[in-house]
């Protein structure tokens, strides 16, 4: 499996995104018990048997409010159920988020505050069976709290010792860079990843990535298969699934690959949810596309959606 840096971490090249077994919306594979042993767990399984080193969870993913933490409880079984050797589970970085609130009746918020961070991180850890964790990402920023304030905070559970590195999601190219200023680069112990939209339907970020390459903070991708079965004007088929006949490849391996070249910063975590899927996004590390495809994928991509809502209300700067 090829690798790629993340902070002072060496990773698989692709992770997987393990929301979805825990998503009511998804229908969600871990909250069946049958369907937990006899798929949502196995997918992991698969990935990890194949080479991959990157999980990524939150504690927000979960079925309902009172359920807060679900997927985090479901990684670390996976992880602990996996028949890999001590030291291949010491490779297996698991990175998860917090900032989002999800209260009784189902209401939705962001707490941005230093005691709700560290509550947030100890509880991450806490589900996942670790004393630290890997990596600790912002998952929303609190539009009623400077920006300033909320990620000093951030970068003071790293201080605490809560987290081995961090990171931060649904950031703009603007807040990332004042991120940096405050915070450091990777290699200044600082920010390490980022979080955002992006895929071949959603492509509004390239700023964000542009900076993640010039600071070497990689950028995984959430919801990065957006798009690959939308039709072209040109044929039947989309782009993704022409170029994929060519490579032998899923419309779905090709998208992975484009997001891939479009920057070497990119780390894609889809949210395969069966073995079969997550053994196929993995194909797409080996894809090598050439510059004429990715020119014609480029021309033929789908209509691009309408800017996420996750980016707002921002959160005022600090005079």
């Amino acid at each position: 499996m090829k690798q790629n840096k993340l902070g002072n971490r060496e990773v698989s090249a692709i992770g997987i995104g393990c929301m979805n077994v825990s998503w009511i919306w998804s229908d969600g594979a871990a909250l069946d018990p049958v369907r937990r042993a006899e798929s949502a767990i196995p997918a992991i399984h698969a990935g990890l048997d194949a080479g991959i080193t990157l999980l990524d969870t939150a504690d927000i993913y979960a079925p309902t409010w009172d359920e807060v933490g679900h997927n985090e409880v479901f990684v670390a079984e996976a992880l602990a159920s996996w028949s890999g050797t001590k030291e291949q589970k010491a490779k297996v970085l698991i990175a998860t988020k917090g900032g989002i609130t999800r209260s009784e009746g189902e209401v939705w918020g962001r707490n941005g505050t230093l005691d709700y961070l560290v509550q947030a991180a100890e509880a991450s850890a806490s589900r996942l069976g670790v004393a630290q964790l890997d990596l600790w990402q912002h998952h929303r920023l609190d539009p009623s709290i400077d920006f300033e304030t909320q990620f000093e905070s951030v970068m003071e559970l790293k201080a605490r010792g809560l987290t081995k590195q961090v990171g931060v999601s649904n950031y703009d190219a603007k807040q990332l860079l004042r991120a940096i200023e405050i915070g450091g680069t990777p290699d200044q112990g600082g920010l390490v990843s980022v979080q955002n939209e992006f895929s071949p339907r959603y492509r509004h970020d390239l700023d964000v990535l542009e900076i993640c390459e010039e600071y070497g903070i990689a950028f995984f991708p959430w919801s990065p298969l957006g798009g690959v079965r939308t039709k072209t004007a040109i044929s039947d088929s989309s782009a993704f699934e022409e170029i994929g006949q060519k490579y032998a490849a899923s419309p779905y391996a090709i998208a992975l690959a484009w997001e891939m070249k479009t920057s070497p910063a990119v780390l894609p975590i889809p949210g395969a949810t069966r073995a079969e899927s997550v053994l196929d996004c993995i194909t797409a590390t080996e894809i090598k596309l050439s510059d004429e495809d990715f020119d014609y994928l480029n021309q033929n991509l789908p209509t691009e959606a309408a800017v996420s809502d996750e980016l707002t209300p921002k959160p005022h700067h600090r005079a």
